[in-house]
C-alpha cells in the first residue's frame, strides 16, 4: 500500500504553522516554501465543525496558475479527504469545514466579504494587496467554530509596498535585510484614527488606547536554502535565481526590502561585447518605440527609435542597428516605412502598441501603411523596469552582442542611466524586441517559428 505524507519543513515553515499570533506574515524571498506553508495552514483546523477559511491572490488568474494555490491544493488535499470543486474554487471536509480560495483584483472587492465571518484568511503575496483591503478584512475575520480567528500571510519583498512599512522593525534599516535574531518575535499594534501604534506588550496598548483591542503580529523570514525539498528537487533552481538582473536577484534570492532600480543596475557596457560583423543565418527584427514630435527650441523630447534585434543559432543576440529620430507623425511614418525596405522582407518589424483604443487604432495605421511586410504589434502593459528585466539578464551573463557603429555611445549612456536618465527611449525598444522574439511569435506569411 503506497502512504503519502504531507509535513511542514523544519525551519521557517513550521515557525509559520507553530506561531500563536493573530497576524504572521512569511516569506521575503522566492522559494522559501511560501505556497505549501499557507495550504498547510488551511487544512490545520479543517476537522472542526463550522471552520471556515479564505485564501486570497490579488488577480483570479494567479490562482489558477501552473504550481499556484489551486494546482498545489490538488496535490495536497485529496489526502486530508477535501472533496474540489473546480468551478467555485473552494474545498470542503467533512463533517462541514470549507477552504476557499478568492481574488480581490479591484479595490471595491474587499465589500463582496461584507457580512462575512472567516475564521482563517490567508493573503498570498500580501504586498500585491492595499492597506483598506487588509484593513477591511481584519473586520471580517471572525470564528462561530470555536477557533481564534486568525491571519496568515506569505509575501516577497516590495520596497514600495506598505507591507515594508508594516514589518519595519524586523528588517534591518540600513540592508533592508531581515534581523535574524528577531523573525518569529511577537509585537502589537492598533489602527486609531488611521494611525498605526505599536508596543512589546499588549497591556502597553490597551493602556494608551483603554477602547482599543490589540492585534499580535510577527514576520517569519525565509528564503530558498530553507526549501531543502525544493533544492533537492531542482537544485538549478538557485542558479536560475543567481542569473536574474541584480535588482530581482537582491529581491527574490536574498530578501532585501529596501533594493530600488537605479542607474547602472540594469545595464553596464562592459556587459556588451563589440563585434565588426553580424554571423550569417540570424533571425532578426526591428522595433519601435515611437514617438512623434519634433525637437524645437531647448525644448528635450523623447525619441522615435527603430532597434534591430538578430538571434543566431546558438541563442546569442546581436544588436546591429539604432535608428533614432525626432519628427512629425508623418516624418516618423516616412522613417519606419524607409527602413523597412532597407532592412528587406526577411527582418520582422515590432510595432509598440500604447493602451486604450487610440493605441489599437494607432498600430492598426501603421500595419496597413507597411501592407506586405512581416509586421507584429504588441501591446504594452507592463512597467518598463519590468520589460526591460528579462533582457537585462542576458546583457549581464554576456550574451548580446553589439555591432561597431557610430551609434553605440548614445546607446551606452542611456543604458546605464536606466531608469534614471532623461530618456529610456532606446531600452525600450530592445526590450520589446528581446521579449518579441523570446514570445517566439509565428511569421504569417509562412507560418515557420522564428
Amino acid at each position: 500500500m503506497i502512504t503519502t505524507e504531507f509535513r511542514p519543513q523544519a525551519g521557517p515553515q513550521e515557525d509559520f504553522l507553530c506561531s500563536s499570533a493573530d497576524i504572521v506574515i512569511y516569506g521575503g524571498a522566492a522559494g522559501g516554501g511560501k505556497t505549501y506553508g499557507l495550504l498547510f495552514e488551511g487544512l490545520r483546523n479543517v476537522r472542526v465543525p463550522g471552520f471556515s477559511s479564505v485564501i486570497f491572490r490579488r488577480e483570479s488568474t494567479q490562482v489558477r496558475n501552473p504550481g499556484g494555490l489551486w494546482d498545489t491544493s490538488m496535490i495536497m488535499y485529496p489526502y486530508a479527504g477535501g472533496i474540489p470543486s473546480n468551478s467555485a474554487l473552494e474545498w470542503k471536509f467533512k463533517p462541514d469545514s470549507i477552504v476557499k480560495f478568492a481574488h480581490m483584483e479591484h479595490e471595491k472587492n474587499r465589500f463582496s466579504w461584507q457580512g462575512s465571518q472567516i475564521c482563517m484568511i490567508g493573503f498570498d503575496e500580501l504586498t500585491h494587496f492595499t492597506w483598506s483591503q487588509f484593513v477591511y478584512m481584519l473586520s471580517r475575520n471572525r470564528s462561530t467554530c470555536g477557533i481564534k480567528p486568525y491571519i496568515r500571510a506569505t509575501t516577497n519583498p516590495d520596497p514600495d509596498s506598505w507591507v515594508r512599512k508594516f514589518i519595519d522593525w524586523w528588517i534591518d534599516a540600513e540592508t533592508g535585510y531581515a534581523i535574524p535574531e528577531r523573525s518569529g518575535v511577537v509585537r502589537w499594534f492598533v489602527v486609531v484614527n488611521d494611525e498605526t501604534y505599536w508596543a512589546s506588550r499588549r497591556g502597553a496598548l490597551i493602556e494608551q488606547f483603554p477602547d482599543s483591542i490589540p492585534k499580535s503580529v510577527t514576520f517569519i523570514n525565509s528564503t530558498v536554502y530553507d526549501n531543502k525539498i525544493l533544492l533537492d528537487k531542482d537544485p538549478g533552481y538557485i542558479a536560475n535565481l543567481k542569473a536574474m538582473p541584480k535588482y530581482e536577484r537582491e529581491q527574490l534570492l536574498m530578501g532585501n526590502w529596501n533594493i530600488r532600480p537605479e542607474a547602472g543596475m540594469f545595464f553596464q557596457r562592459t556587459y556588451f561585447e563589440m563585434v565588426k560583423a553580424i554571423p550569417r543565418g540570424t533571425q532578426a527584427i526591428r522595433y519601435w518605440d515611437r514617438a512623434a514630435t519634433k525637437e524645437t527650441g531647448s525644448n528635450d523630447p523623447d525619441w522615435t527609435v527603430g532597434l534591430k534585434l538578430e538571434k543566431d543559432q546558438n541563442g546569442v543576440f546581436y544588436i546591429s542597428d539604432i535608428v533614432r529620430l525626432r519628427e512629425s507623425p508623418l516624418g516618423v511614418l516616412n522613417a519606419i516605412k524607409n527602413t523597412a525596405i532597407q532592412d528587406g522582407f526577411s527582418v520582422k518589424i515590432g510595432i509598440e502598441q500604447d493602451p486604450g483604443q487610440a493605441g489599437v487604432s494607432e498600430a492598426d495605421y501603421l500595419v496597413r501603411q507597411l501592407s506586405g511586410f512581416p509586421v507584429y504589434t504588441n501591446k504594452v502593459s507592463k512597467d518598463k523596469v519590468t520589460r526591460a528585466l528579462p533582457v537585462s539578464s542576458q546583457c549581464e551573463a554576456n550574451n548580446v552582442k553589439m555591432l561597431t557603429a557610430r551609434w553605440n555611445e548614445d546607446f551606452f549612456r542611456e543604458a546605464e542611466n536606466f531608469p534614471e536618465g532623461a530618456h529610456d527611449d532606446q531600452i525600450d525598444a530592445l526590450s520589446g524586441a528581446f521579449n518579441m522574439i523570446a514570445e517566439q511569435k509565428y511569421n504569417i506569411s509562412d507560418m515557420t517559428r522564428w
